[in-house]
């Protein structure tokens, strides 16, 4: 029961890691990381606590629709970081906090559906949502070490490069028609 829990804790958390290595880019300090990386835990915490409260209803009503609104997230915030590097001078710094966190509860949308499944086979809502949130947590501070250790090896701007690599993820990783 653990070690199933923990596998699809770990494959729930890749959506964010993916995330977390193109925000990696944008060279955000060790406490910004920690930041960003907790929100993300949090999040994919309470995401499979509402499922498992709400249960199956919601399961239903939001699996596809989850994929839509993260794919659109991460395809808009990417487009912004595109015009913005086109229009602006490079970034010191992650200097938009509420673009980051807002990407937060559309990729955990899928942690929902997974809390709502947990709950029909009687997981406890003590045990999967912190299980959850710590996975994704390590998962998505790693994503964010590898992003900015590969910002510091490739000469581009990091605001575009993350803007591409936010595009292109919502392009591919989007749901399939």
């Amino acid at each position: 029961m653990i070690g199933s829990l923990l596998i699809l804790g770990f494959t729930l958390s890749l959506d964010n890691f993916r995330p977390s290595v193109a925000f990696g880019g944008l060279r955000p300090d060790w406490r910004r990381s920690l930041q960003i990386a907790a929100m993300f835990g949090f999040w994919d915490g309470v995401a499979p606590l509402v499922g498992i409260l709400i249960g199956h209803y919601w399961s239903e009503s939001i699996g596809s629709t989850g994929e839509y609104v993260g794919a659109i997230a991460l395809a808009a915030y990417g487009l912004y970081l595109v015009i913005r590097a086109w229009r602006t001078p490079a970034p010191e710094e992650l200097d938009q906090p509420w673009a980051v966190f807002g990407l937060l509860v559309p990729l955990s949308a899928d942690n929902i559906v997974a809390g709502a499944s947990l709950g029909l086979l009687g997981f406890s809502p003590w045990l999967a949502p912190p299980v959850f949130g710590v996975i994704t947590f390590v998962m998505a501070l790693v994503g964010l070490q590898v992003g900015r250790a590969a910002a510091h090896v490739i000469c581009i701007r990091p605001d575009l490069l993350t803007g591409v690599a936010l595009v292109v993820m919502a392009t591919v990783l989007g749901p399939r028609a």
